[in-house]
């Protein structure tokens, strides 16, 4: 049973080990880049879907002149991109620009 032990005692011992490496070395796990994934599509998509409807409601306000839905859904993706951008530079643990580099 002994083997067992020791066998259950390295494997903790090695995972143990690699946690504390990529925590100095400031690497990132598959749950941190799920989860950058994911504020990334929403940091995007609620400005681009508030743009979509204010240039509806604007469209409805003033039919036959440019379309504002597109003009919304134009402006909404560009600040949905810069917000994003702002997050992940915010995320890499520096905001100088250089996307966390060291």
């Amino acid at each position: 049973m002994s083997g067992a032990d020791d066998d259950l005692a390295d494997k903790v011992g090695r995972k143990a080990e690699r946690r504390d490496r990529a925590r100095r070395e400031g690497r990132h796990t598959v749950w941190f880049g799920f989860g950058m994934f994911g504020l990334v599509g929403w940091a995007i998509a609620v400005p681009t879907l508030a743009g979509v409807a204010l240039g509806h409601w604007l469209d409805a306000l003033y039919p036959g002149g440019p379309s504002w839905t597109i003009t919304g859904l134009v402006a909404g993706v560009g600040l949905g991109c810069m917000n994003a951008w702002w997050w992940v530079q915010r995320a890499g643990g520096r905001g100088d620009g250089n996307g966390g580099a060291r």
